[in-house]
């Protein structure tokens, strides 16, 4: 029996646990054979153990750490984007990797590169580059680019260094215009449909212009609400059927905003679809035909507008972009579309009653008599803004193709301006006031809709005016006299894209 010293022992009982470690199935050496080994291990020096290291861990799955924001570019002009953001998109993954993207609804003129987004966009739009990360044990991970193209003919407003005026109490409307009766306070509208939460604010109407001419808010920014509603038309169209940002037509003409704000019932369009003036003005910018928006994406392309900030900041508060705060100064805006200033406000000039024998010439004053008298156009156009209460079935047609509100009924806009904004009524039917007037005077059709105001008594045949051709000229000519030359050449209420 060999004796080993303590020393040698203990080295080769380590030298044993190493090589039982490495067995299969972590079956021990056994002791004998360990002994058996000992003499001839303990005659040779030891060599020095090294413990294998450890497998380095995999690394870890690939993860979205901080997705991209929408990014802007400009039609025509080269475009780079680093879809890494420098490191920052994602995290993990074994090397090497690799990207690949997909857009929709098309590319647009862009291609993915490596890691970055490059090309010269080729339209105004917006697209989405889903791009994904793929690493050398194939695991994934993605983010989604939107890019915003815009067109490159785009222009900055121009706007006064001091705000112009729009709130009641910087711009009080006359006491004819408001339907005041003598103590009734400066601010009080007769059919004001302003609600309490939406008062006309100087910084808010501004923001609402802004907005009102700017081409950016229609999917190709091609159209505004100004390509249909224009200032030198009384913010009407003289085309039939206006044209939509990509050139398809309107379904109806489109209607005259001035005195928007005076109507009490407060529903707009043709056929009072929107409930309210805040819930309408979104509504032409999501439609397909007319600005072919989403309101996420008008959000994003607001937001990607410097001049934005600042004006959403000074009519609210703060710079947050938000539908709410878009159709809130849209509605700001088109309220303060009221002229005053026409010769038929003129004769209002002393308080009290009108002096229209001081401005008109005899024939008109005929036709303003005519308006309030036999011809009964006072009976919807009401008022001193000429404006109705509610949607009425004019006659145009005994069985209408067009139900409008229900039974042929449409909305009644005021007739201010409305000797330059021809053609007339909801399909632009009329080309000329004078066929206007000749349709009341002898054209207007029963049917089961029929406003009673226009038939002989419940159910009976239409009203014929039997007007002299006298009286239907003079009916036009104080048509005319409501026209205002200062309203339709406003600087408050102009295009602030200048140059274009």
């Amino acid at each position: 029996m060999r004796t080993l010293i303590p020393e040698r022992a203990m080295a080769i009982l380590r030298a044993v646990r190493f090589r039982a470690a490495l067995t299969t199935g972590g079956a021990l050496l056994s002791l004998g054979a360990c002994q058996d080994r000992g003499a001839a291990e303990a005659t040779a020096p030891m060599a020095e153990e090294t413990m294998a290291a450890a497998p380095s861990p995999s690394p870890a799955t690939p993860t979205r750490v901080r997705g991209n924001a929408p990014v802007g570019a400009t039609v025509g002009l080269p475009f780079v984007h680093d879809i890494t953001q420098g490191g920052a998109t994602f995290s993990g993954g074994q090397e090497p990797v690799t990207y690949r993207a997909t857009f929709l609804p098309g590319a647009n003129g862009l291609s993915l590169v490596g890691n970055r987004l490059v090309g010269t966009p080729l339209a105004a739009g917006q697209l989405r580059a889903v791009v994904q990360l793929r690493d050398a044990a194939g695991r994934t991970a993605a983010d989604t680019i939107t890019v915003v193209a815009f067109d490159a003919g785009l222009t900055e407003p121009s706007l006064p260094a001091a705000a112009y005026a729009y709130s009641d109490a910087r711009v009080p409307l006359p006491a004819h215009i408001r339907g005041a009766a003598p103590g009734v306070p400066a601010g009080v509208v007769a059919g004001d449909n302003t609600p309490a939460g939406n008062l006309i604010t100087d910084a808010g109407a501004t923001l609402g212009r802004v907005l009102f001419h700017d081409r950016r808010l229609s999917a190709n920014d091609r159209v505004s609400c100004a390509s249909c509603h224009q200032q030198r038309f009384g913010f009407s169209d003289t085309a039939r059927l206006s044209r939509g940002f990509a050139g398809a037509p309107t379904a109806r003409h489109s209607m005259a905003l001035a005195n928007a704000r005076i109507y009490p019932n407060g529903r707009f369009f043709w056929d009072e679809r929107a409930p309210t003036l805040e819930a309408q003005v979104l509504l032409p910018i999501q439609d397909a035909g007319e600005m072919g928006m989403t309101l996420d994406g008008l959000l994003t392309k607001l937001r990607l507008t410097p001049y934005y900030a600042p004006l959403f900041a000074a009519a609210f508060g703060s710079n947050e972009i938000t539908a709410d705060r878009v159709s809130r100064a849209l509605a700001q805006f088109v309220r303060a579309l009221v002229p005053t200033a026409s010769r038929f406000d003129q004769a209002f000039a002393g308080g009290g009653a009108p002096n229209f024998a001081a401005v008109f010439t005899p024939e008109e004053q005929l036709g303003e008599q005519l308006f309030r008298g036999r011809a009964g156009c006072a009976r919807c156009h009401g008022q001193a803004t000429q404006v109705a209460v509610a949607a009425v079935n004019n006659g145009l047609d005994a069985a209408p193709a067009d139900a409008g509100a229900g039974q042929g009924r449409f909305k009644v806009p005021s007739l201010r301006n409305v000797a330059i904004r021809a053609p007339y009524m909801h399909d632009g039917r009329f080309r000329t006031l004078e066929e206007v007037v000749a349709f009341y005077d002898s054209g207007v059709q029963a049917g089961a809709g029929t406003d009673p105001r226009l038939l002989q008594g419940p159910g009976g045949t239409p009203i014929r005016l039997g007007l002299s051709a006298a009286e239907r000229a003079a009916l036009v000519a104080f048509l005319r006299t409501l026209t205002d030359d200062t309203f339709l050449a406003d600087p408050r209420l102009a295009d602030p894209f200048a140059g274009r």
